[in-house]
């Protein structure tokens, strides 16, 4: 029988710095010895174990996300249907309208994100999501710009946890070779969204116009709000917090599962002192790798805002609302087939920097093709190009963050927000980009798209040789023992920098993957 662990795996509350404490996964292999097991049963444990994990975590998170994008992008859908002129909105209110809420957004996401590795995400996550369903179902009866404008906004503020929270959460509970394919399944959430919300939205067009007395727009914000409550609901008994807290687990589960990240990462010394909260900051901030993530997502985002306007370009095509609303959903389908073969490529040959550049490249034809080319046949292409090459981008650069900052987790927490708080600040100005006015060819949207696109493959290539050269200086600490890290434990900072961090690294065989 295997002793009792003291200490992190056997306390109830889940605090990200007892999953940071990886000195546990030395514990645990002395108490289960996992690292002398058959390579055999640890592929059969794991996959059990996945299954699992999957289950309870994976799944929930995407159809959490995927209301998360249908609540916010649903506004796309209520302009065909009327919103617009029954509000009286004039000139670039609309676009205000879907700007606002990046604010509120982006207001909310660093703190929101530090504030998680304090909480328990099985509570703070779908506590989030209740407040978003209602916010979002207060839209249905609005009468002014104003109420709109505020709803938005609000609905940005109480969206602002999820994402960042979510994308955390699974980093302390799949090993860095699971997270791609995985992080693609998650984002798979828009795609799906705008396929249904496309489906939704031309259903309820088509049946409730005015049942009950209400417009059909109206009718799209209640009932997917209630989806949203609900869903909201399930997730407070369903989602789980971290690794060592997790009551649905065996102990033998719990461990295995604590074991499995601390030997994908490797292992601290137990006389290590843990960053606070703004030495987590300002690790982030001083590296600047960070700020390289930042301009690349901030680019992909852009090229995302599409996503928002979408059915208003695919209605330049000459048809009416709900063939429009219709002919949205093939779009999203291949953009949703396209992401998970892009993801599942990066995952199974371990390479980010081409899995960037290709999708960007695609986005850059599209947008293209989309400002010069009149004929409906080769637009409509156009069309799918540009969602199907920006989506697939937008996991696997999350993806490559994860890997690129092991440790400590608290940073990698900081990074995460970072890069999502100021990649989301081009929703603000992206949304300007499409004026009703710009219609049918919105050029200036697509020639900033194509430029900023081509922005992105330079900073992803300039980024491959940047970690092909951090790789080399790793390998050479194998001639520099002066700089083992274990001469100064209690630094919490300057361990996690340079050649300190550099032997760690190199003591861990860990190499960064690009």
């Amino acid at each position: 029988m295997p002793k009792i662990i003291p200490g992190p795996l056997s306390e109830k509350h889940g605090e990200i710095d007892q999953v940071e404490k990886v000195h546990v996964g030395t514990r645990i292999n002395e108490a289960y010895d996992f690292a002398s097991r058959p390579e055999e049963w640890h592929q059969e444990y794991t996959k059990k174990l996945l299954r699992k994990i999957d289950l309870r975590l994976l799944h929930m998170l995407s159809l959490m996300f995927l209301m998360s994008y249908l609540d916010r992008s649903n506004l796309a859908q209520a302009r065909l249907a009327g919103l617009e002129a029954d509000l009286g909105l004039v000139g670039t209110q609309f676009n205000t309208c879907t700007s606002i809420l990046f604010v509120g957004y982006l207001v909310m996401q660093l703190p929101s994100n530090l504030i998680l590795t304090r909480v328990k995400p099985s509570i703070y996550l779908p506590a989030g999501m209740f407040l978003w369903g209602g916010i979002s179902a207060a839209q249905a009866g609005v009468n002014s710009y104003g109420g709109l404008f505020a709803c938005r906004f609000l609905l940005g503020f109480a969206e602002a946890p999820y994402f960042p929270g979510a994308v955390f959460l699974m980093s302390t509970w799949y090993t860095r070779s699971e997270l791609s394919k995985r992080y693609a399944a998650f984002y798979a959430g828009p795609a799906l969204a705008n396929m249904f919300g496309g489906l939704i939205a031309a259903g309820v067009l088509n049946s409730l116009e005015g049942h009950a007395g209400l417009r059909a727009w109206r009718w799209l914000y209640v009932i997917e709000s209630v989806v949203t409550v609900g869903l909201a609901v399930i997730a407070f008994f369903v989602l789980p917090d971290f690794p060592q807290s997790t009551k649905w687990l065996s102990d033998e589960e719990r461990a295995y599962a604590m074991w499995r990240i601390a030997n994908d990462i490797g292992e601290e010394e137990e006389d290590t002192k843990e960053p606070t909260m703004m030495q987590a900051v300002w690790l982030a901030v001083s590296d600047y790798r960070t700020w390289m993530f930042v301009a690349m997502q901030h680019c992909v985002l852009l090229a995302q805002t599409v996503t928002f306007f979408f059915p208003s370009i695919v209605q330049t095509l000459g048809y009416d609302s709900v063939t429009t609303l219709l002919l949205t959903c093939p779009v999203w389908v291949a953009t949703f087939i396209a992401t998970m073969l892009n993801a599942y490529s990066a995952s199974r040959y371990k390479e980010r920097c081409l899995h960037i550049v290709i999708p960007m490249c695609v986005t850059i034809v599209g947008n293209v093709m989309v400002i010069t080319v009149t004929a409906r046949g080769p637009r409509f292409f156009a069309m799918f190009l540009m969602a199907m090459g920006a989506q697939c981008c937008f996991m696997v650069v999350l993806t490559w963050i994860s890997n690129t900052f092991p440790r400590p987790l608290s940073k990698r927490a900081a990074i995460i927000a970072i890069v999502n708080l100021i990649g989301n600040a081009s929703n603000i100005y992206g949304s300007y980009l499409y004026p009703s006015t710009a219609a049918p060819m919105y050029v200036n949207a697509g020639a900033t798209v194509a430029v900023l696109s081509f922005v992105c493959i330079l900073l992803a290539i300039v980024m491959r040789f940047a970690l092909k050269h951090e790789n080399k200086k790793i390998g050479a600490m194998a001639v520099h023992p002066e700089h083992d890290y274990h001469q100064d434990p209690a630094n919490a900072v300057d361990r996690y920098k340079g050649d300190q961090q550099r032997m760690v690294l190199y003591q861990r065989q860990f190499r960064y993957m690009y």
